[in-house]
């Protein structure tokens, strides 16, 4: 929907912006006492404030006029009925099925998949139960101690940052590790310090042909079987796939073999069974309890008016400072230790999601789409970019993450957490004008002339707008909410900006070249067939190979 720009809706916020352009939010907040309430939302246990945001009533009713245009709720309804949104791939984007509660029946080409995501779910509860109980038996018939997800993107993503996030909910005598990576460094270590009678390997590829995984999922074999013979992989490795053939030659029961279907993309796949490797570490009945979660955040989505709607405010907020402000970034701040590997699981679903310059009907975009995300868990991020966040020369929007409770209420700490979380949303939004840093030195006693020295760089304009999600405490429920609602919030952005969310072709390419390349790393002949960088690079790495 390029087009979109030359609405009356797109128009109007364009000359709303100039208006907005020189508001101080601390103006805002003095003239109005009631701002807190205007502009925060709750459900049970989760509450988003939006107030600290460079926004009146006429700004969000302006957004969301931008909404109706771009027909947000009948995408939305197009989603949740299993419609092929997913044009370039021909696919229906149908996450929210994996984690439906309502008990009814979910169509997709006139077949019910409720059918098959029940009964994987049931296939996974009757495994899980199996390993953790001490059940399942490895070759020599010892019990599991160690689960390694081996997969890649949205096969390891999701759900190293669901189980970071769910930790406190482990099974005590079941560790759980992570393999992404194709540098053999990370699969290396990580099998360092395992035990192969005891060790679990769980292989995540739709496919079964994605490189990386393949490669990894090698290594781990040749270590499994040269110390247990070739007998024992299939009472050491699971696969989450749809390739049943390629998952049986590399010798693995197909069994141990759970089942996923074309319309779940990767980076929306967590809620299957690629999260089996969460569901062995906390439960079964915690991993539905975060199904539940993320159920209960599409129930609002679908039902609330779109200005009480938690994804579309959050969404339309991204899309008034990506394309009115020109931000180019947004920053996720997780003041949460457990959250540490939630950005870069956002990285991936808003990136790879919106990262786009051509729309639904194949058209160039007449607008910026995805910003860059980042963060990291406050307080560290604090000690590192928040100085960007609230001196740098552009504007970067935040989200700032805070449970109310803590598993680890060791005596100060989350007081102090909190407290800090809370001074940063401040500080972004009020500043420190220069007569309040001239008299914040002078409190301290500074000489006039080291006052005029300093007082450039003690005084900034505030005005950076942030957002808050406060959760009760982070359990299966409340992150299952969290993870739906930034779902969503992306989805709102993708229909604003007229792409299409669900494809990553632009990852191919590399994928592509990267298998052309691979052979002449081992080859005699000199590169010769790329451009000079790419030639000069690949023969530059063989001959300091060489040279070892």
């Amino acid at each position: 929907m390029a087009g979109i720009v030359e609405t009356e809706a797109w128009k109007a916020l364009r000359d709303h912006h100039e208006e907005m352009r020189g508001v101080l939010m601390r103006d805002l907040f003095a003239d109005d006492p009631d701002r807190f309430d205007r502009f925060s939302l709750q459900l049970p246990g989760f509450l988003l404030d939006y107030s600290k945001n460079r926004i009146t009533s006429e700004t969000m009713e302006k957004l969301a006029d931008l909404a109706c245009v771009a027909d947000l709720e009948a995408w939305r309804d197009k989603m949740f009925a299993g419609e092929r949104i997913n044009g370039t791939e021909n696919r229906a984007a149908f996450h929210v099925a994996l984690r439906d509660r309502s008990g009814g029946s979910l169509e997709v080409g006139g077949k019910d998949v409720m059918v098959d995501v029940r009964g994987v779910l049931d296939k996974m509860r009757a495994f899980t139960v199996s390993v953790r109980g001490g059940i399942w038996k490895g070759a020599t018939g010892k019990a599991v101690t160690d689960v390694v997800n081996i997969g890649i993107g949205g096969s390891d993503l999701g759900p190293a940052a669901v189980a970071q996030a769910l930790k406190p909910y482990w099974k005590d005598g079941i560790d759980l590790h992570f393999v992404s990576n194709v540098d053999a460094t990370q699969i290396e270590e990580t099998l360092a310090g395992l035990d192969p009678e005891t060790t679990l390997f769980i292989v995540v590829s739709k496919t079964f042909t994605t490189q990386e995984t393949l490669a990894n999922a090698e290594t781990a074999r040749h270590w499994l079987t040269d110390r247990l013979g070739k007998g024992a992989v299939a009472k050491h490795f699971a696969a989450v796939s749809t390739n049943e053939r390629e998952v049986r030659m590399f010798g693995i029961d197909t069994a141990n073999m759970f089942s996923i279907w074309d319309w779940v993309g990767g980076r929306f796949s967590v809620w299957s069974a690629v999260g089996l490797s969460v569901a062995l570490a906390v439960g079964i009945e915690a991993f539905e309890e975060f199904l539940a979660g993320g159920y209960e955040m599409d129930r609002h989505f679908r039902e609330a008016p779109l200005t009480e709607n938690m994804p579309v405010v959050l969404g339309l907020l991204g899309v008034w400072y990506r394309n009115f402000f020109g931000a180019p970034a947004h920053a996720v701040l997780p003041y949460d230790q457990s959250l540490a590997r939630f950005p870069a699981h956002l990285q991936q679903l808003d990136m790879e999601s919106n990262g786009k310059s051509v729309d639904r009907k194949g058209g160039a975009v007449a607008m910026e789409t995805a910003p860059v995300i980042f963060g990291e868990p406050g307080t560290n991020g604090q000690h590192s970019f928040h100085q960007l966040l609230h001196q740098g020369t552009g504007m970067v929007p935040c989200d700032v993450i805070l449970p109310a409770n803590s598993h680890n209420p060791v005596s100060g700490h989350h007081e102090m957490l909190a407290a800090n979380a809370f001074a940063q949303t401040e500080a972004l939004m009020r500043g420190r004008t220069e007569e309040e840093a001239q008299a914040a030195m002078e409190g301290r006693g500074l000489a006039d002339r080291i006052i005029e020295k300093l007082l450039p760089h003690r005084s900034f304009a505030g005005n950076r707008p942030s957002n808050t999600l406060l959760l009760h405490r982070l359990t299966p429920r409340t992150l299952g909410m969290l993870l739906a609602l930034y779902e969503h919030k992306i989805f709102v952005q993708g229909v604003i900006w007229g792409v299409n969310s669900f494809d990553q072709w632009g990852v191919e390419l590399g994928k592509q070249l990267a298998g052309d390349i691979l052979p002449e790393l081992t080859g005699d002949q000199p590169s010769e067939r790329h451009d000079s960088s790419t030639n000069g690079l690949i023969n530059a790495f063989k001959s300091l190979r060489e040279s070892r």
